[in-house]
């Protein structure tokens, strides 16, 4: 709103709802699962003030009682996704607990696809993001190395999994986009490709292609990335 204070501020840190008056309609959970299901149905572009007032049942201007800013609303809804989030219990294999973690953050991401849109944007120090970094910490208490390497660790892993889930969700929802199919767009991209490999220009390319030739198994990639963060702090592979 125009008349807000110019200064930072913490939902978290706020009452639910700001003022006197009655016994508040609907609390922040309320709030955040109704900005939820507009994205989930939408995208993160539907998630209005006035949308998610509607989807309520209240005024737009009451929804700003309780969300004053549209930045809180987002870090709501991050929150609320982070619930999903299982917290199980240590295995006492780090390696094999993260890797747990991170394939479950890409399947959320998944779930509700504008997430890794939202991501960069969300300081992560809401409820259950906490509660998910003391989940990963626990995990990783059997990885001998200072707290704040793990916690690099665990920013890491979470932004690969943010950025490749996201590329793969904006790939195919540009590909349902195109007036054709993503076979037929890729048959004609890799034609020009073989035009330019063929003209002798590019021999270290060509040598890649020859030597990794046949279909890219995507998620033998994704993995493949995540054991290699792993390895890279993995003080007995050093």
């Amino acid at each position: 709103m125009a008349d807000r204070a110019a200064v930072p501020e913490v939902i978290w840190a706020r009452p639910e709802r700001t003022g006197r008056g009655p016994k508040p309609a609907f609390t922040r959970a309320d709030i955040a699962a109704a900005a939820v299901r507009i994205a989930d149905a939408s995208g993160l572009d539907g998630v209005t003030m006035r949308q998610v007032a509607a989807e309520l049942g209240c005024g737009t201007m009451s929804l700003y009682n309780y969300v004053p800013r549209k930045e809180d609303l987002y870090e709501l809804m991050i929150d609320a996704i982070g619930s999903e989030h299982e917290v199980f219990e240590p295995s006492g294999d780090w390696r094999a607990d993260m890797l747990r973690n991170a394939e479950e953050t890409r399947a959320i991401m998944y779930r509700h696809t504008w997430v890794p849109r939202l991501m960069p944007g969300v300081f992560g120090f809401s409820p259950n993001t906490l509660r998910y970094v003391e989940h990963c910490l626990a995990c990783l208490e059997p990885l001998d190395v200072p707290a704040g390497t793990k916690t690099e660790l665990i920013a890491l892993l979470n932004g690969v999994v943010t950025t490749y889930t996201g590329n793969e969700i904006a790939t195919a929802e540009r590909a349902r986009a195109m007036p054709w199919s993503a076979e037929e767009e890729n048959a004609v991209r890799m034609a020009y490709l073989g035009g330019q490999i063929a003209t002798g220009a590019y021999p270290r390319l060509t040598a890649a292609f020859t030597e990794q030739s046949g279909p890219v198994d995507l998620e033998a990639v994704f993995r493949r990335a995540l054991v290699r963060i792993l390895d890279a702090f993995d003080p007995d592979l050093r």
